[in-house]
């Protein structure tokens, strides 16, 4: 690959979706001296209260979508729900970064499974099921435990069904009311944990992680790093990630989710082209925060230096703290090195992401004990 000039500050970058994580892009960028243009469905989204430059349209909306690309000078995601005939429809009039090829496979299980098996990439054993006699079939090749997923649109746990015996394949397969789906042997794992990887139109690459992970109800909880693994391990969950990369000549940001079996063997989860979750830590604790690192990607500056000497820990504010009022900010930030982002959503519903805190420290096992009691900080005792 050959480099291509910069896009300097004072350009207008584009960022499809209303969410957090585009927000957070939104800052970044504009530190940076980059204006920002977003394109969402959403009303009242957490970019728009960022952007002041924001289309509200659907993303079929073809002449709405490539006006707004024409405004500016390279498009990227902040979440891959997004139906890729819209990033083929900018590709027409800019840069897309990561591309419309990138985001058809990610966000489809089944040809996600299919990219990663092809090119040898150690997943878990699958088959893609449409019918109860497909399923029954994978399951007698598989054994019970088996999780069915749908292939797409699927995040924090959606669209996933475990099946503990052959008896439950039938109704677990007709709650997907007919989408297509993919079963997968269950996976006994020790650990779960993630690699950010960013990469240049020209292949440079840089990683965040290996970063551990907890979840509560298939939502992550709590993230750390370093990961608690060896570094053999961590080596090589970092040159997957690097491959996977490759190989999707992907321009951007590319998170890779992998389950660490008792026996130390790393075994490639799902994968996701944008920013994430468990890369929030890199907000206090990096030189480059995740954020930053994508607007030098998709723009052609060089990455920035992603390691860092110290542990830190993020966990996630759900809306559940809020059942008995307004959360206490004020003690919460009170215990050292504890950082409070919150992402201006006006409805805190029960499981819905409100919000994060990431917590430094001179080991990862202390940053999590803080974020732990800075949470339990956060809710007022009642009465």
């Amino acid at each position: 690959m050959t480099r291509t000039p910069p896009i300097l500050p004072g350009s207008t970058l584009g960022v499809l979706g209303g969410g957090q994580l585009g927000r957070m892009f939104a800052l970044a960028a504009y530190q940076m001296g980059y204006k920002v243009a977003a394109y969402t469905p959403d009303q009242n989204s957490p970019v728009s209260q960022i952007c002041n430059d924001v289309v509200c349209a659907p993303y079929d909306d073809i002449e709405s979508l490539q006006q707004f690309g024409r405004r500016v000078s390279v498009v990227t995601i902040e979440f891959e729900n997004i139906p890729a005939d819209a990033l083929q429809s900018l590709e027409a009039v800019t840069l897309v970064r990561p591309s419309a090829g990138v985001l058809h496979v990610a966000q489809n299980r089944l040809r996600e499974k299919t990219f990663l098996s092809k090119k040898g990439f150690p997943i878990a054993p699958y088959f893609a099921v449409k019918t109860s006699d497909e399923l029954h079939k994978a399951l007698t090749a598989l054994g019970t435990p088996a999780v069915l997923k749908t292939a797409g649109f699927g995040y924090d746990g959606k669209g996933q069904r475990l099946i503990g015996t052959v008896e439950e394949a039938a109704a677990a397969l007709a709650s997907f009311e007919g989408q297509e789906a993919v079963v997968e042997k269950f996976v006994e794992f020790d650990k779960e944990i993630s690699v950010i990887g960013a990469r240049s139109n020209s292949g440079d690459f840089v990683a965040y992680g290996p970063i551990e992970n907890e979840h509560q109800n298939h939502i992550l909880n709590l993230s750390l790093a370093p990961a608690r693994i060896n570094w053999t391990l961590a080596e090589e969950a970092i040159d997957i990630t690097r491959s996977i990369m490759d190989a999707l000549e992907v321009v951007g940001l590319l998170c890779v989710e992998f389950f660490v079996t008792a026996e130390e063997e790393l075994l490639v989860n799902e994968i996701a082209p944008r920013p994430h979750n468990s890369g929030h830590y890199s907000m206090e604790a990096c030189p480059t925060s995740q954020f930053e690192q994508q607007v030098r990607a998709i723009t052609g500056l060089p990455l920035g230096t992603t390691e860092t000497e110290r542990g830190s820990a993020m966990i996630n504010l759900l809306g559940d703290i809020w059942a008995d009022g307004e959360p206490d900010w004020a003690s919460a930030v009170s215990l050292p090195d504890v950082h409070l982002h919150l992402y201006g959503k006006t409805e805190a519903r029960p499981g819905r992401k409100m919000g994060h805190l990431t917590v430094c420290a001179r080991w990862a096992d202390e940053a999590v004990e803080r974020a732990k009691s800075a949470l339990d900080l956060l809710v007022r005792p009642k009465g």
